[in-house]
C-alpha cells in the first residue's frame, strides 16, 4: 500500500504528453495564420495605394490654381417702377365732351386727353375781356383829364384840390385795369383747363370715365394714369449686413472700386437676361426697421417697353474688383456632414492630400476661395470617386476651359 502513490506519479507524464503536443500544434497553426493574414492585409493595402487597377495608380484631372483679377457681383431682388407717374384729374368741373386718346397707347407731353364742356368758361372769359376793355377806357379818360388839369394848374385855372382829385381818379382807374387783367387771366386759365392734357410723356392706362360723364375740379378719382417707362426704375433691396461688409472690404483695400460707374445687369422673370445695361441712381439713406434692408435704385433704358411697372426681377450689381482672386470649380469642393468645405490637392510625389478651405461666395459655377488654396496648388477636379488621402495618382492637366465644359 505504501508504493501506490509512486505509481500514480509515474503515470502522470504519460497522460500530459498528448496534451502538450496538441497545444504546440495549435500555436504553430496560429502563427501560420497570422503570417498569412498579415501578408494578405499588406497586399490589400499595397493594392489600395496603387489604385483599383491593381498596381496602376488611378488617373485624375488636375487644375493648377492661378490668381486672377475678378469683378465681384451680387444678385439683388427688386421690382420695376415707372420713372414718373401722373394721375390726371380735372381742374374744372363739367361734362366730358370727348376722350381724345387710345387706352394703353403712348402719348406725348401736353397732349390733350379729354375735352370738358367749355361754354360757360368761354362766356366767363368773354365777360372778363369786356370788363377789361371798359376799365382801360376809363383809365384812358382819367389819364387825359389828369394831363389837362396839370396844364390848368400851372396857369392857376384849377385849384390844387381839384388836381389832386384827378390824380387819385387816375390811380383808381389804373388799379381797376390791373384787377380786370387778373380776372381775364383767371378766366383764360379756367378755359384752358377744359382741355385736359398730360403733364408727362409715357404710356396711358384705361380711362375711368366716358363721354358724357360729369367731373368736378380736383376730384379724388383720377380720369387716367400716365406712366413714363423709358427710362424705367428698378428698386432693389440689399441687407444692411451685406452693405457693411462691402464697405469694409472697400475701406480695407481688399476690393477696388470700379473705375467707371457700376453697371447693373437685369435677369427677367423667365430667366432671360435683359439686353440693356443699367446704372445705379442712388441708395436710400435709411434702413427699413422691419426687414433690415436698404433700397437701391437702378435706372434702365426701356425703348421697346419690355419692362412694365411691377415686374419682379433680379439684378447683378458690380461691387468691386479683386486683384488676385482664387477660384475653385464647384464640382471639386467636397463637404462633410457639418457642411465644412474641403478639396483634394496633389502633394509631393503626386500623393493625394485633403485640405479644408473657406469659401466666400459662388461666382457662376465656381467658388471664390478666401483661404486654403493658393496660386500654384494642383487641385483635383476629376476622378474624385476613386481616390482618398495618401493615395498616389497619375495627374492629367486640364485647363480652365475644360473645367467649364459640362
Amino acid at each position: 500500500m505504501a508504493k501506490r502513490p509512486d505509481r500514480q506519479r509515474a503515470a502522470q507524464p504519460s497522460l500530459l504528453a498528448p496534451m502538450n503536443g496538441l497545444l504546440t500544434a495549435v500555436l504553430v497553426l496560429a502563427v501560420v495564420l497570422g503570417v498569412l493574414l498579415g501578408g494578405c492585409q499588406g497586399a490589400s493595402e499595397d493594392a489600395a495605394s496603387a489604385g483599383p487597377g491593381g498596381g496602376v495608380p488611378p488617373e485624375v484631372g488636375v487644375l493648377t490654381i492661378t490668381a486672377q483679377p475678378l469683378t465681384l457681383t451680387t444678385a439683388l431682388p427688386g421690382r420695376t417702377a415707372p420713372c414718373a407717374i401722373a394721375e390726371v384729374r380735372p381742374q374744372v368741373g363739367g361734362l366730358i365732351e370727348a376722350r381724345l386718346f387710345e387706352e394703353g397707347g403712348s402719348i406725348e407731353a401736353d397732349q390733350q386727353l379729354y375735352q370738358i364742356d367749355a361754354a360757360r368758361y368761354q362766356a366767363a372769359y368773354d365777360s372778363a375781356a369786356a370788363a377789361l376793355q371798359r376799365s382801360r377806357a376809363i383809365h384812358a379818360r382819367a389819364r387825359m383829364k389828369a394831363e389837362r388839369y396839370a396844364e390848368l394848374l400851372s396857369s392857376k385855372s384849377v385849384s390844387q384840390e381839384d388836381y389832386d382829385d384827378v390824380q387819385v381818379a387816375l390811380k383808381e382807374a389804373a388799379a381797376s385795369v390791373a384787377v380786370d387783367e387778373a380776372a381775364l387771366a383767371a378766366a383764360r386759365i379756367e378755359l384752358e383747363f377744359t382741355r385736359v392734357t398730360s403733364p408727362i410723356a409715357g404710356r396711358i392706362g384705361r380711362s375711368a370715365v366716358t363721354q358724357g360723364a360729369l367731373v368736378t375740379a380736383n376730384q379724388p378719382l383720377a380720369l387716367a394714369t400716365v406712366r413714363q417707362l423709358d427710362p424705367i426704375h428698378v428698386d432693389l433691396t440689399q441687407s444692411s449686413v451685406q452693405l457693411l461688409r462691402l464697405r469694409r472690404a472697400l475701406e480695407d483695400g481688399r476690393l477696388e472700386r470700379p473705375a467707371a460707374e457700376p453697371a447693373v445687369t437685369l435677369i427677367l422673370e423667365d430667366g432671360s437676361t435683359y439686353d440693356q445695361r443699367g446704372r445705379l441712381a442712388f441708395s436710400e439713406v435709411s434702413v427699413d426697421e422691419g426687414t433690415g434692408t436698404v433700397t437701391l435704385r437702378a435706372t434702365f433704358p426701356n425703348p421697346e417697353g419690355v419692362l412694365l411697372p411691377g415686374m419682379f426681377v433680379r439684378a447683378q450689381v458690380e461691387e468691386g474688383t479683386l486683384a488676385e482672386a482664387i477660384l475653385a470649380p464647384q464640382r471639386a469642393v467636397q463637404r462633410d456632414r457639418r457642411g465644412n468645405p474641403s478639396v483634394f490637392v496633389l502633394g509631393d510625389g503626386d500623393q493625394v492630400e485633403q485640405r479644408p478651405i473657406e469659401v466666400v461666395r459662388a461666382q457662376g459655377d465656381q467658388w471664390l476661395v478666401e483661404s486654403g488654396l493658393a496660386a500654384g496648388d494642383r487641385l483635383i477636379v476629376d476622378g474624385l470617386q476613386q481616390i482618398k488621402p495618401g493615395v498616389q495618382v497619375r495627374p492629367v492637366a486640364i485647363s480652365q476651359a475644360e473645367v467649364k465644359t459640362p
